[in-house]
């Protein structure tokens, strides 16, 4: 048997034993109610348990299982203190470290696709991956040029580890729910999965950093590396340095937290108006933290370096005018007209006939970033507003349970929701609301035309 297929036997395996896993856990917390210890404290020891044995397992496979969580990673803010905390490290190692392929196998992939004579194409190539990841890994280099180097090279194989490991995971999707209060597990892995094939294709990925990479070229405050060569399994980018932003959430200054976080906030919503194509995988991994074009360290000479393009959605215009223009009437209290919009987009179904002032009050608190001129993000708001739409005590849960997510605006609500929750890690304090205005389309009224005289 290769290597290949008794890796993947042996993940399919770890995959499937954990729903037993999970089941094993709620029988010991029902012996530890029989024996007498209170509801809250049997099902925190039962929560913390099973995401010890969820991160020890995603941890050590690639494939779908690391993707999935490196997608959970940056919903850490909204776990509880007692679940993130012991399991904190091993999330963030889930965002750009995966066990590296043999050189062997790197090399016979580079010879397939780049020829027999490929490194001639390097002056340098380094055989020890710099990181790797869910479908490929990276190695450092250098082009024949001069020109430093990422060498993206994809698993063999990775496609069908992707949709083996997803399917899985979707089996017991359920189990997972009580880790992320507010976050339906199932419809993220099935996105998950829909995304698997864009993923794959390096010429698309190619496709949209150029873009990305030729519309920020002279940005004083983003840096894309350009696309050096591409071929199928295979893609070279220009290298940048600079930190990670695992690195930032873990030590750095409040000053890094808050430029990385404003410039977080302003790729996501300048992107899409600029290039048509929203960045889609906003987890810290693929962010660096550089000095300015200047050289400069101050507070505002920071960049935010951006990486990997292989998941974006297509939104010619930017994003759809829609989300401007409910968050602008939101924060003017005009419940009637959000409430008439939410309808028009198929937020709220035909069948179903709702309160405007409580769809008013269920949306607020999770616009309150765009309220005030600046706002502090913190993983203690980012779990009250999960707590509050994840107990079914709340108003908020019944009428949250009542909405619905059309399909257009799903991957859109993920990544706003990811980016979030990277602004929580960060402890970054920001003017979203300057962003929202210069980027966000709908968001400020349109100018009357001025009347003749």
């Amino acid at each position: 048997m290769s290597d290949l297929p008794r890796k993947a036997v042996t993940r399919t395996a770890k995959l499937a034993a954990l729903p037993l896993g999970f089941a094993g856990r709620a029988t010991w917390g029902l012996g530890k109610r029989i024996v007498g210890e209170s509801a809250e404290i049997v099902g925190r020891e039962l929560q913390q348990r099973t995401a010890e044995q969820l991160f020890r397992v995603l941890g050590e496979l690639k494939g779908g299982a690391m993707k999935f969580g490196q997608a959970l990673s940056v919903f850490e803010s909204a776990l509880p203190e007692e679940v993130a905390g012991p399991y904190r490290a091993a999330l963030t190692k889930l965002q750009e470290a995966a066990p590296p392929m043999p050189t062997r196998t790197v090399h016979a992939v580079l010879e397939e696709r780049l020829g027999d004579d490929w490194h001639e194409l390097f002056l340098e190539f380094e055989h020890k991956p710099s990181a790797a990841a869910s479908i490929g890994q990276v190695h450092r280099g250098v082009w024949h040029d001069g020109r430093e180097v990422a060498v993206k090279v994809q698993y063999p194989g990775a496609g069908e580890a992707l949709l083996s490991d997803l399917n899985q995971l979707s089996r017991f999707a359920r189990l997972l729910g009580p880790l992320i209060p507010g976050m339906d597990i199932k419809p993220l892995i099935s996105e998950l999965r829909d995304r698997v094939s864009e993923e794959l294709d390096y010429g698309l990925e190619a496709q949209a950093q150029r873009a990305h990479a030729e519309e920020f070229a002279d940005d004083p405050d983003v840096l894309v590396p350009a696309v050096v060569h591409q071929s199928e399994q295979v893609l070279v980018t220009e290298w940048i340095d600079g930190i990670p932003l695992s690195e930032v959430i873990a030590g750095g200054t409040q000053e890094q937290r808050d430029r990385a976080g404003q410039l977080l906030a302003r790729f996501l919503f300048s992107g899409p108006v600029r290039t048509g194509l929203l960045h889609a995988d906003p987890h810290p991994g693929n962010f660096r933290l550089l000095p300015g074009s200047d050289g400069g360290l101050g507070r505002d000479s920071w960049r935010l370096g951006v990486l990997d393009f292989g998941t974006v959605d297509r939104l010619p215009g930017g994003l759809p005018a829609p989300i401007g223009h409910s968050l602008r009437m939101t924060l003017e209290g005009d419940a009637q007209s959000v409430y008439e919009l939410l309808c028009e987009e198929g937020f709220v179904k035909e069948s179903i006939e709702l309160d405007p002032d409580a769809v008013l009050d269920y949306v607020l608190p999770i616009i309150e970033p765009a309220q005030a001129d600046e706002f502090t993000f913190t993983r203690t708001w980012m779990r009250s507003q999960a707590a509050r739409i994840a107990d079914p005590r709340s108003p908020a849960y019944q009428l949250g349970r009542q909405l619905n997510l059309p399909p257009a605006y799903l991957l859109i609500h993920r990544v706003t929701l990811s980016t979030i929750g990277v602004l929580c890690q960060l402890g970054a304090t920001v003017r979203l609301r300057d962003e929202l205005e210069e980027w966000l389309p709908g968001f400020l009224p349109e100018e009357e035309p001025a009347e003749e005289a």
